[in-house]
């Protein structure tokens, strides 16, 4: 039976490595049996804004970033983040409470937290 996976981001990319590290990381899990979801929290969301190439890491990002949209990898975004980014709507992209949020990871088998 497939596990359920979530990549949980919190790093700011404008500061981190690791957010754009995660990306890549969740990109290879998800080539597995295993269905994969993407939580993006705090200014993590610049992950998926229209802005993403122009962060420190946009090099990676453009190799990935392209392939989680075309794989239509869920994206759970808090409620409200497209007032707050802009965000690129080729991603597949669901805004969600705190609570829902929570859910999702609570029912998730495995977690990876960035």
């Amino acid at each position: 039976m497939p596990k359920q996976l979530v990549v949980l981001i919190r790093e700011d990319p404008t500061t981190s490595p690791r957010a754009s590290e995660a990306i890549r990381i969740a990109l290879g899990l998800s080539t597995g049996p295993n269905p994969i979801s993407i939580i993006l929290l705090n200014n993590a969301r610049q992950l998926v804004s229209n802005d993403a190439y122009d962060l420190p890491d946009g090099e990676i990002l453009e190799k990935h970033l392209p392939v989680i949209k075309n794989l239509e990898i869920p994206i759970i975004l808090p409620i409200g983040t497209r007032e707050i980014f802009p965000i690129d709507e080729e991603f597949t992209i669901q805004e969600s409470t705190s609570s829902q949020m929570a859910s999702l990871l609570e029912q998730a088998d495995r977690v990876l937290a960035f």
